[in-house]
């Protein structure tokens, strides 16, 4: 089994690296992490990760995945490129707004680069993750480390950018309705931790009805809802006052401004 190596272990890196633990794909002891402020993975060194430096990261691991953020890329390549030729390693990216492209130029072309985007579910094996690359044997093989974290989809790396806005930043946008749907529950009765337990639940069954069904969402609505019911009157409240036009929106101005990362 290869080791893998995370530099810029923080909420990413970490919920990477734990998931491939929780999956059981791999024993946290080849799992080497670094991060700026390595004091602040104690609790991962306690787990048996390997907490270390990035150089020692390069020589010991044959995947080294880079979480750092985009204006730190270059100055992290820069100080590996040297070691990154050496044996058949592949440097697996989940940084946003840094192309392929522009990675194999710091690294002097000496290795294999594959994109990943994934989103903090992968902890728990319910991520969504998109990879790109142009080594297909490489694609393959970081596909084959990381499938078990969730879903994955292979796409072209022009699309990388919205599948950061769809999948890792959506998170946060299924997280607000979450918690907007779990308030509306507490005002009509629930208690807090009760209305949250509904709400999470609820989520996750009407994202199973859709991965176990194949239908369009409109389908499972159409399943719920009955003529002059309390369903489709809510729904159409909802709509009055834009909900699927702010989310849209919301959507569209993250991808405008994902440019802005570097």
């Amino acid at each position: 089994m290869n080791k893998v190596g995370i530099i810029g272990a923080g909420n990413i890196g970490c919920a990477i690296a734990k998931g491939l633990v929780n999956c059981k794909k791999m024993d946290a002891s080849r799992i080497y992490l670094s991060r700026k402020k390595n004091n602040l993975l104690e609790d991962h060194k306690k787990r048996g990760f390997v907490v270390t430096d990035n150089t020692t990261i390069v020589k010991a691991c044959d995947i080294i995945l880079l979480a750092v953020l985009p204006h730190q890329a270059r100055e992290v390549v820069d100080d590996i490129k040297a070691l990154l030729g050496t044996g058949n390693k592949v440097l697996v990216s989940v940084v946003s707004a840094v192309t392929i492209q522009e990675l194999q130029e710091w690294s002097g072309g000496v290795v294999p680069v594959v994109r990943v985007m994934p989103n903090t579910a992968v902890e728990f094996g319910a991520g969504m993750i998109c990879i790109a690359g142009a080594h297909e044997a490489s694609v393959d093989q970081v596909r084959s480390l990381i499938e078990s974290l969730g879903q994955t989809m292979i796409i072209n790396e022009q699309l990388m950018p919205a599948a950061t806005i769809l999948g890792a930043t959506g998170i946060a946008f299924f997280m607000r309705f979450i918690r907007a749907v779990s308030q509306g529950g507490i005002q009509i009765g629930f208690h807090a931790d009760e209305a949250g337990q509904i709400a999470a639940q609820t989520a996750r069954g009407a994202a199973e009805l859709l991965m176990q069904s194949d239908h369009h969402p409109e389908t499972q609505i159409d399943r719920v809802t009955t003529p002059m019911g309390c369903t489709i009157s809510g729904l159409n409240e909802m709509e009055h006052f834009g909900l699927s036009s702010a989310v849209i929106k919301g959507i569209v101005k993250s991808f405008s401004g994902i440019s802005d990362l570097k």
